[in-house]
């Protein structure tokens, strides 16, 4: 993998935001929802490397402890997004007929509605929270990995090893597990690195639109709605800057990850 400088560049810079993140606010000596209405909006200094926010709040503990928030709703909603996609793709390929005429419907239904009318729609209702934006951006971007999934499965059972395979025996399961997965697999994981930067920037508009993370909790995308102000925008760079590079630096490393693994398990790719 270090051959592949993609996958080491991705990977790397993941690991230093993920290290950052967790471990960074450890050797800090401020607190997230510390409110100072005496420090309002101050500018990087000594004592706050990155300013405060308008309630006076340190701005880099806010932000080493948003990376947490946004880096795990990436996680967590690629995990559910994908063991969705994954069973119900494999389902339609494999079985074909109703249940594929079944599943595709509702694929198809889905992908009718623009993402954020109905992600903030469902917001509405079951109110802002990590958890309800976990599984808001899951249940709406698994079609398409199901689809992918789907198109694979389509291919490789008509393969003459799996023909084989029903000729000895083996039952619809095994056939699933021990033959279709493993071929699927660089697939997957090239659908799952696009997903978890896709689940980033989600999180991040939502959030920004007040749909997302709840305050006083932070995320990179809540951090950015200061920016709805034009005074900071203007003259307060420490409130929006920070977390904008953060969400670009994750998804652009995200994305380097997956072109990389893209290029090392596509068999018909050279490297120039």
């Amino acid at each position: 993998m270090k051959k592949n400088k993609l996958i080491f560049l991705g990977a790397s810079i993941l690991l230093i935001l993920a290290v950052v993140s967790f471990i960074g606010p450890l050797f800090i000596n401020q607190d997230i929802s510390s409110v100072n209405l005496f420090n309002i909006s101050a500018s990087p200094n000594s004592e706050h490397l990155l300013g405060t926010d308008e309630l006076g709040r340190d701005v880099l503990i806010r932000l080493l402890h948003g990376g947490r928030v946004s880096l795990m709703v990436g996680i967590f909603a690629t995990i559910i997004q994908v063991t969705i996609g994954v069973i119900l793709g494999l389902s339609a390929g494999y079985f074909g007929g109703v249940v594929d005429s079944i599943i595709m419907r509702i694929v198809d239904i889905i992908m009718c509605f623009p993402f954020f009318i109905v992600a903030i729609a469902l917001a509405a209702v079951a109110g802002p929270s990590v958890t309800n934006l976990i599984i808001i951006i899951a249940i709406l971007s698994w079609t398409d990995i199901a689809r992918i999934v789907r198109a694979e499965v389509m291919s490789i059972k008509e393969r003459d090893f799996i023909m084989a395979s029903k000729a000895i025996g083996f039952n619809n399961i095994e056939i699933i597990i021990k033959h279709i997965i493993p071929n699927l697999m660089s697939s997957i994981l090239v659908a799952m690195t696009l997903a978890m930067a896709n689940a980033i920037l989600m999180e991040a508009a939502l959030s920004f639109l007040g749909m997302g993370v709840k305050p006083p909790m932070p995320s990179w995308g809540n951090m950015l709605t200061a920016a709805q102000n034009m005074r900071t925008l203007r003259s307060e760079w420490w409130l929006w800057i920070p977390p904008g590079v953060m969400i670009i630096i994750s998804v652009l490393a995200i994305n380097f990850l997956g072109e990389g693994l893209k290029r090392k398990l596509d068999p018909e790719y050279k490297e120039g």
